[in-house]
């Protein structure tokens, strides 16, 4: 059984709590005692019914303030598929969190209020999305019940989404409305809106066809760790020594020549284990073990791949930037640390191109400095080279996070354009 993972988004009091309190009461993934404790609380707080969005409100600073302010991730599973759902932030300070939900995900639901319409965050949560290029885009169309389950009103929503999307690189758009209060087409397709003849939100989760999403081309195994078991009496592991690391890229066979960078170096994949038994192929995102037929110098943070199939070896990074940081702007000639895959560099921002309005994709050439949120594009100068994809390619190898050398602290992520 396969794993999708998927992303809620929107304006605050959207319903993505809700929605995900909807999805896990409907499809009885909750316990009594869970179900117990929400209703309680919402009788506390003088509501009518159960209050769904509580089930996912964790925080109790959230659920006094009624907001979702950190990613709360939530698990559960149909006959047909497991998921695991990020449900982000709608508030504009917490754009880094929804950031943070969106770049593992093979899907987002962007939610939009019926009687609201297309918002500013709206907008920019779609944007956010395909620029981290999540594959699977649905806009759900939310309170139809309060709009009188209006033809009209989700149509035009949907035309005016669809004309904003012309803008972004959408793979896959689906347009769903619902109710997640009363439960119209979340689960079950809903009598309400006969004019309506999709999937119900749940139904297109279950089908939705993720395995071509992956990368399954370009070869890439970021080496996390050399396995050397020296303290073992098992006379058949003494000369073991084994790569391990989460596959980014291509299948990976035993038999198959492969490169090991940065020596440039090509030998054979001897064998393949996973959790401790040899397997016949690894794929994305399988973490296993290497074993190669020649003694290679290999450590953390360096790549194998195929001799003919090389990600490239670089030192200068252009990229779309989110800047995640309370304390400090963004600005040209900051020094800070680069972690790509399993390789942490140390790094200098060369330049700000420029910072990009999320509402209306417009491109502020002048601007000089980047704040919290705030998206735009960077050159980077790296200490070292690292071994790198653009992020429309590979998202696990076109990917980057940049941290502050004082703190710690992660204060950016960085989408690779260009590598070279």
């Amino acid at each position: 059984m396969d794993i999708l993972r998927f992303a809620t988004a929107g304006s605050v009091d959207d319903g993505k709590s809700t929605l995900i309190g909807r999805l896990l009461y409907d499809s009885k993934s909750i316990f009594e005692d869970q179900l117990e404790s929400v209703e309680r609380t919402s009788r506390d707080r003088g509501e009518e019914g159960t209050n769904l969005a509580l089930l996912t409100d964790g925080l109790r600073a959230e659920r006094e303030q009624g907001i979702t302010i950190d990613v709360a991730y939530r698990y559960f599973a149909t006959p047909r598929r497991k998921f695991i759902i990020a449900d982000t932030p709608g508030h504009i300070q917490y754009t880094r969190n929804m950031v943070t939900g969106a770049s593992t995900s093979d899907l987002a639901i962007v939610l939009v209020d019926a009687r609201n319409g297309l918002t500013e965050q709206s907008r920019r949560h779609a944007f956010l999305t395909t620029l981290l290029r999540v594959p699977h885009l649905v806009l759900a169309v939310n309170k139809m019940d309060l709009v009188d389950y209006s033809q009209e009103v989700f149509e035009n929503i949907v035309s005016e989404f669809s004309q904003f999307a012309t803008k972004l690189e959408v793979k896959d758009l689906t347009f769903v409305p619902i109710s997640a209060l009363k439960g119209d087409n979340v689960v079950e397709r809903s009598a309400n809106m006969p004019w309506y003849d999709g999937p119900s939100l749940l139904h297109h989760l279950e089908h939705v066809h993720i395995a071509s999403d992956r990368n399954l081309i370009d070869a890439r195994f970021p080496v996390q760790y050399v396995i050397r078991p020296h303290a073992s009496n098992d006379p058949d592991l003494h000369d073991y020594r084994g790569y391990a690391g989460q596959v980014a890229g291509g299948v990976l066979k035993p038999g198959d020549e492969v490169m090991h960078l940065p020596s440039g170096f090509t030998t054979k994949i001897g064998g393949i284990d996973l959790a401790g038994k040899p397997v016949d192929e690894a794929f994305p995102p399988m973490s296993v073990t290497l074993r190669l037929e020649d003694d290679v110098d290999i450590s953390r943070g360096d790549m194998i791949c195929r001799p003919h199939n090389q990600p490239a070896a670089a030192q200068d990074i252009e990229g779309m930037i989110c800047w995640m940081s309370t304390e400090r702007k963004l600005t040209p000639g900051m020094k800070l640390i680069a972690k790509h895959t399993t390789r942490t560099v140390k790094a200098m921002v060369k330049d700000l191109h420029y910072r990009i309005d999320v509402n209306t994709l417009h491109r502020d050439e002048d601007a000089e400095s980047l704040s919290l949120n705030e998206i735009g594009r960077i050159r980077l100068r790296l200490q070292q080279p690292v071994f790198a994809d653009s992020y429309s390619r590979n998202r696990t190898t076109g990917g980057m996070i940049l941290i502050d050398q004082a703190t710690n602290t992660t204060v950016g992520t960085v989408m690779i354009t260009e590598a070279g």
